[in-house]
């Protein structure tokens, strides 16, 4: 909605094409969001008639939304909880067979090569393009190259634990 206004509908699918490798939305939540910040004064929302189909909301920012989107950016940031379902699984694996350690690192493997598969097939424009600032590419950009760049060396770390798992059982 900072970027432009959309319904939505447009806002998940620019969520899941853009951001979603780091920030993941349902829709219910998307529209329970756009609600209460209709409800807040922080975005607008206008009714789109469309014949032969349901009439489309689209959300755009108020100013008031803008100030408070820049008021976050400039905040401090506070610590996040770390939650990984994977990692405390390989935690306790020691308690499952090696047959079953590996079927859970190949599975892993597997997700994570979809993953980076998904990241790598977003087309990046060669150039700027029309609608976006030189410093908004840059940063989305950024954004996409660390997600990528997460992806692989989580393959590398995977990799290593195999080798090391297969040490062990030389």
């Amino acid at each position: 909605m900072s970027i432009r206004p959309m319904s939505g509908y447009d806002l998940k699918k620019t969520i899941d094409e853009s951001v979603g490798h780091f920030w993941t939305a349902d829709q219910s939540q998307i529209y329970r969001t756009l609600t209460g910040l209709v409800d807040e004064g922080m975005a607008s929302r206008e009714t789109v008639v469309q014949s032969g189909r349901p009439n489309q909301h689209v959300h755009g920012a108020t100013e008031l939304g803008l100030a408070e989107l820049d008021r976050w950016l400039a905040s401090p940031m506070e610590p996040q909880p770390t939650r990984e379902p994977f990692l405390a699984r390989l935690f306790f694996a020691d308690r499952m067979p090696a047959h079953e350690i590996r079927k859970l690192l190949h599975a892993r493997r597997h997700d994570v090569t979809l993953q980076l598969a998904a990241l790598e097939m977003i087309a990046v424009p060669a150039a700027v393009p029309e609608n976006v600032t030189e410093t908004e590419f840059v940063l989305r950009m950024a954004t996409l190259a660390n997600g990528i760049a997460h992806a692989r060396a989580e393959l590398d770390w995977l990799e290593s634990i195999e080798r090391q798992l297969g040490e062990l059982a030389s």
